[in-house]
């Protein structure tokens, strides 16, 4: 399983939860795409470049057929690879994220704005308020999902470059304001997944997503935003497994 991951991340900002439970019964594959983290070149601004991007990584692992786990700006991605060569996909997996032209991804740089000005005014990582309810159990969740993330010490992956941060948003922007994909030429099975209360992607962009692919499966976790993938993380990974086995 080939893991897409989500804006401004490298490969530490993977909830190990997510992917040691999901390791345990598959062979997982997390990669910096093109110009992320350690990886060479610049980030380009489309999300259909970036999924040819993916596509070259996985022809070039020797891999003829993978499942595809993409979160967020990874599931804008996942799509793309579906679409520019389905015959690489099996099974997929979207999680917090939405169609081209869904409703509200075109305002990503307000909502990132947003979130990484309180994030400088209170010391605390931005992801507290893009990924998590701001309630006594979201704050829980979000404490507990960053200090996960620490739990990896060695051979810790590059920063995320200023580049790589402008093109990522760039094409969330541009794939908001874009015309929406034919998402009924996926016939591959897909398990889509939200919190309830997505400030990024709002969840109703997940029950859109959901009702047009033909074989799709939709759950919103109760009580979560965002990274409700990660504060659900017990039984996210316990429906994927389910879900790949199927």
């Amino acid at each position: 399983m080939v893991f897409l991951h989500h804006l401004m991340a490298v490969l530490d900002d993977w909830d190990p939860r997510v992917i040691d439970g999901i390791a345990g019964h598959r062979r997982v594959i997390a990669f910096d795409n093109r110009g992320v983290g350690a990886s060479g070149g610049s980030v380009p601004d489309t999300v259909e470049e970036m999924g040819r991007d993916a596509i070259a990584f996985i022809r070039a692992m020797g891999l003829q057929q993978v499942d595809l786990l993409g979160f967020s700006l990874g599931g804008g991605v996942a799509q793309m690879v579906v679409l520019q060569a389905p015959e690489l996909i099996r099974r997929m997996v979207l999680a917090g994220t939405g169609p081209r032209g869904g409703g509200g991804i075109k305002e990503i740089n307000k909502v990132v704005v947003k979130a990484y000005a309180k994030s400088a005014l209170t010391l605390k990582d931005a992801k507290t308020f893009l990924f998590f309810p701001r309630d006594a159990e979201g704050k829980r969740a979000a404490k507990d999902y960053l200090a996960r993330l620490k739990e990896r010490t060695h051979n810790r992956d590059k920063k995320i470059s200023l580049q790589a941060r402008r093109a990522q948003v760039k094409a969330i922007r541009v794939a908001g304001l874009d015309q929406p994909d034919d998402l009924s030429v996926i016939t591959q099975p897909v398990f889509v997944a939200n919190g309830d209360h997505d400030l990024m992607v709002a969840s109703s962009n997940s029950t859109d997503m959901a009702r047009r692919i033909p074989n799709a499966r939709l759950r919103i976790y109760p009580n979560s935003g965002h990274g409700g993938v990660f504060q659900h993380h017990r039984q996210f990974v316990s429906e994927v497994v389910g879900f790949l086995d199927a």
